[in-house]
C-alpha cells in the first residue's frame, strides 16, 4: 500500500521534482535499492517501477543509480553470489541502456565488459539469465563494435561442465547473432564456431540439440554461407563424426540435416573435407593397428625374457643340487 502510494505520487501531473529532490535523494536511493533484497517477488516489482520513475525524473540522480546498481552486482559477483533483485534491477537497466545516448560513453562500455559479462559466471544464472542476455544485446544494437570482445568475453566463461548453463549460453549467442553485423561476425567465426563444434559432440543431448538450433535460423545460415569456407572445415569433423556414431537419433537426424545443408552451400569443399576426413581415419586405423601389434611384440619378448629367466634359475638349481 506504501508503494502504490508512492507510485501515484511520482506519477501525479501535480509532481514537481524541483521541490521533491530535497526529500528523495541520494540516501533515499539508497536505501531504496537495499530493499531490493526481498524475499517478496511482489515487493520487488514495485520497487522496480518506483525506481524506474526516480530515473526518469530526476536527471541528477541518474549516474548515482547506475553507480550503486553497478556496486550491487560486484558485490553479488565477487562476495556474496546473493541478491534476490537481480533480475529486476536488470530489467531496469534494459530500460536505461535503451535510452543511451550515442556514441556510448566509456563508463558504459566498462559497465557491460567488467559487471555484465562477468555476471555469466554466477552459480544461479537462471534466475535472471533472460533479462541478463536482453542487457547485452542493448548494447549491441547501439555499438556494433562491441560485438567481438562481448562473444570472446561470453567464450571465456562458458560452461564447462553445468549443461543448463551451456544451453543458456547458446541461446544468448543466437541473440547476439541475430543482430550481428556481418562485418563483426567475420571477427568472431573462427573461435564462436570452435565453440559450436564442441556444443554440437556433448554427450548431453539438450546442448547438441541448442546448437544445431542454429542451423534453423535463416539469418544465421545466411552468414554461414558468407564464410562457408571459413566455417565448413571448423564444423566438419565433429558432424561427421556424430551421424556415425552419436547415441541419440534425434540429433543424429539433426546432424543430418545440418550436412546436407553444408553440403549443398559447397558441393566441392564438402567433398574434398570428406575425402581428407576418411583418409585421416584410415591413418589413424593403421596407427593404431601398428601400436597393438607393437605392444603385442612387446608382451612377447617380457614372456621369453620371463620363460628364459625361468629357464637359467633352474638350470642354476640344478648345478648347486648336484654340486652338493
Amino acid at each position: 500500500l506504501v508503494y502504490e502510494f508512492f507510485l501515484r505520487f511520482l506519477e501525479s501531473p501535480d509532481f514537481q521534482p524541483s521541490i521533491a529532490k530535497r526529500y528523495i535523494d541520494q540516501k533515499f536511493v539508497q536505501q531504496l535499492l537495499e530493499l531490493f533484497d526481498s524475499e517478496d517477488p511482489r515487493e520487488r516489482d514495485f520497487l522496480k517501477t518506483v525506481l524506474h520513475r526516480i530515473y526518469g525524473k530526476f536527471l541528477g540522480l541518474r549516474a548515482f543509480i547506475r553507480k550503486q546498481i553497478n556496486n550491487i552486482f560486484l558485490r553479488f559477483i565477487y562476495e556474496t553470489e546473493h541478491f534476490n533483485g537481480v533480475a529486476e534491477l536488470l530489467e531496469i537497466l534494459g530500460s536505461i541502456i535503451n535510452g543511451f545516448a550515442l556514441p556510448l560513453k566509456a563508463e558504459h562500455k566498462q559497465f557491460l565488459m567488467k559487471v555484465l559479462i562477468p555476471m555469466h559466471t554466477a552459480k544461479g544464472l537462471a534466475l535472471f539469465h533472460a533479462q541478463l542476455a536482453y542487457c547485452v544485446v542493448q548494447f549491441l544494437e547501439k555499438d556494433t563494435t562491441l560485438t567481438e570482445p562481448v562473444i570472446r568475453g561470453l567464450l571465456k566463461f562458458w560452461p564447462k561442465t553445468c549443461s543448463q548453463k551451456e544451453v543458456m549460453f547458446l541461446g544468448e549467442i543466437e541473440e547476439i547473432l541475430d543482430v550481428i553485423e556481418p562485418t563483426q561476425f567475420k571477427k568472431i567465426e573462427e573461435p564462436l564456431f570452435k565453440q559450436i563444434s564442441k556444443s554440437v559432440s556433448s554427450s548431453h543431448f539438450q546442448v547438441a540439440e541448442r546448437a544445431l538450433y542454429f542451423w534453423n535460423n535463416e539469418y544465421i545460415l545466411s552468414l554461414i554461407e558468407e564464410n562457408i569456407d571459413k566455417i565448413l572445415p571448423i564444423m566438419f569433423g565433429s558432424l561427421y563424426k556424430i551421424s556415425k556414431e552419436h547415441w541419440n537419433p534425434t540429433i543424429v537426424a539433426l546432424v543430418y540435416n545440418v550436412l546436407k545443408t553444408l553440403m549443398e552451400m559447397n558441393g566441392k569443399l564438402f567433398d574434398e573435407l570428406t575425402s581428407s576426413y576418411k583418409a585421416e581415419r584410415q591413418r589413424e586405423k593403421k596407427k593404431e593397428l601398428e601400436r597393438e601389434e607393437l605392444w603385442r611384440r612387446l608382451e612377447e619378448l617380457k614372456l621369453k625374457k620371463a620363460m628364459a629367466e625361468k629357464q637359467t634359475h633352474n638350470v642354476l638349481n640344478a648345478h648347486n643340487t648336484s654340486a652338493k
